[in-house]
């Protein structure tokens, strides 16, 4: 009865945390329109409301995730859902109260289970189930932003080659952006239509190279963007500046995979050590086992 209960209750939370994000999705893609369009600023962090009707219980969620987690912030945490590919599909809110609804569950599950008589079961339940909620969460947003990471560093040669053709054909630093941006599919086209939109709404493009470099999260994305920068102001040729950094990703890309194919001999010795070695020892020593046993037998 008390798992049937506490299933009732995660299905509840389940749903109306789903509910929430998918009203910040719409709420968010009616202000990124309104925002191209030029229709007025959008507001920096969408309330969460279902039919014009707040959920104070999403809210007071997510207050509860940031208040176990000391030095998180949602600024930080937008920063990681861009960085995720989900800055328009989540807000840190929903995010937050997703982890906070996870939290409220496994005290529940383990209170449920202290009033059944089992004790110890029930703290170690609750005491597990809330570290999952806080860390699980955030280990998968992780290693999203990871692979997102990998996938734009990918195409991030390509695109400053792309750029630099653009540039030196005539084309203006934002025409040829657009270019390349229509030529990528993928997470670096993605980040590129985003910096153009901000650009065609009036931001100036330090500010937009600077939030791009900040929602992908690579280090290679955050020279190229200070690299631009420093050309605008100093008036040296994009083309140039362009060839440069294209060659110097790719270095960069280059170094980083033969690092990673150094580390793999390393990674290999554990699987090697505890599953090869224990079969391989069996077959090799497994006949001489057996003759000595019916010897001495």
């Amino acid at each position: 009865m008390s798992i049937l209960l506490a299933l009732i209750v995660f299905c509840f939370v389940a749903a109306a945390a789903s509910l929430a994000q998918a009203a910040v999705a719409r709420r968010e893609l009616r202000a990124s329109l309104a925002r191209v369009a030029g229709a007025g600023a959008a507001a920096s962090s969408p309330s969460l409301a279902i039919g014009g009707r707040t959920l104070p219980f999403v809210g007071r969620l997510a207050r509860l995730a940031l208040a176990v987690r000391p030095g998180a912030s949602r600024d930080e945490l937008a920063l990681r859902l861009a960085g995720a590919g989900l800055g328009r599909r989540v807000s840190p809110d929903a995010f937050l109260a997703l982890q906070g609804a996870l939290l409220v569950v496994s005290i529940v599950v383990g209170a449920l289970t202290v009033a059944a008589g089992s004790a110890a079961v029930g703290i170690v339940l609750a005491l597990a189930g809330a570290a999952s909620a806080l860390v699980v969460p955030d280990r998968l947003l992780a290693a999203r932003a990871s692979r997102r990471g990998e996938r734009i560093l990918a195409e991030l040669p390509g695109a400053l080659d792309l750029l630099a053709i653009s540039v030196e054909a005539g084309l203006g630093f934002d025409a040829a952006l657009a270019r390349v941006a229509d030529a990528i599919e993928g997470p670096l086209g993605e980040e590129l239509n985003t910096m153009l939109s901000e650009i065609r709404v009036g931001e100036s493009r330090p500010v937009a190279l600077q939030r791009l470099a900040d929602r992908a999260g690579t280090n290679d994305v955050a020279i190229f963007a200070r690299a631009v920068i420093r050309a605008d102001q100093l008036g040296t040729s994009l083309a140039q500046t362009m060839r440069v950094q294209a060659g110097d990703a790719r270095a960069r890309r280059q170094v980083a995979a033969e690092e990673k194919a150094g580390k793999a001999p390393v990674k290999m010795l554990f699987p090697t050590v505890f599953f090869i070695f224990p079969a391989l020892f069996v077959i090799v020593l497994g006949p001489a086992v057996l003759s000595l046993g019916s010897f001495l037998g």
